[in-house]
């Protein structure tokens, strides 16, 4: 699994997007017990934390100990730096298993044999992610010209996995229908570009040239901003779930 996000492990705790409780309410309810969950590549622990106020015991795993030193520790949450292909806990551990933002960056194959090996047989998967913002005609024009244009032989090739949605991996599991969540927020200026600092292609971009391509961009992303305080902000969830065949 690749490592994009420790350089800006602070900015991405601070200016990454939250998911919807709703999102976090419906998997819930599909969950028989509420006793343990693994956390797949927590990062900062943003669903860590969400699922810690629901089940006993939270295991959230990373491979980046910084981000990981951004996470807020509970009492029931176990951070552990470990990769997503090998756990160190006992089979038929969980009764769910979540990832978020990061099954692209996967071996798939290893990833899923532990998933069979931790998750106890009623136990659900589910595989989250969100797809590019959108905030209005004018700033998402520019947006995508950073995104494609600029960006785009910087992305990874696993990014390919989001902008299909998702629906492109694999996922050997019994499938359950899903609703459709977005997450809803509201953003300054000065929070659209932090965000933007977290991708990481623009990363890649500053190591390969010395510089951020945000200051080729940053006069006519303002234009686009407008003199607007805050402006809302849309990202459609990326969301499957599913079981273990029987």
């Amino acid at each position: 699994m690749k490592d994009n996000f420790s350089t800006q492990a602070a900015d991405y705790a601070i200016y990454r997007p939250t998911y919807p409780q709703e999102l976090y309410d419906y998997l819930f309810r599909m969950v028989k017990i509420d006793e343990a969950a693994w956390d797949c590549a927590t990062g900062n622990g943003q669903v860590a934390r969400a699922l810690a106020q629901h089940f006993k015991r939270v295991y959230a795993t990373d491979i980046s100990e910084k981000q990981l030193a951004q996470a807020l520790k509970l009492p029931n949450i176990l951070y552990k730096v470990e990769s997503a292909e090998r756990a160190n806990v006992p089979d038929g551990s969980f009764d769910l298993i979540t990832v978020a933002q990061a099954i692209h960056w996967f071996n798939f194959d290893a990833f899923y044999s532990e998933v069979q090996r931790t998750l106890k047989p009623e136990g659900v998967i589910a595989v989250i992610g969100y797809g590019l913002m959108q905030i209005d005609k004018k700033v998402d024009r520019v947006v995508f010209k950073l995104y494609e244009e600029i960006l785009g032989k910087y992305w990874d090739s696993e990014r390919r996995y989001i902008e299909e949605g998702y629906q492109t991996i694999p996922f050997p599991f019994e499938e359950f229908a899903t609703p459709q969540f977005n997450i809803q927020t509201t953003w300054n200026f000065n929070q659209m570009i932090g965000y933007l600092n977290t991708w990481s292609s623009l990363q890649h971009y500053k190591k390969a040239n010395d510089r951020n391509p945000l200051e080729y961009l940053f006069t006519e992303l303002k234009a686009a901003w407008g003199d607007d305080a805050i402006k809302d902000v849309r990202f459609p969830v990326l969301f499957r779930v599913g079981k273990l065949f029987k």
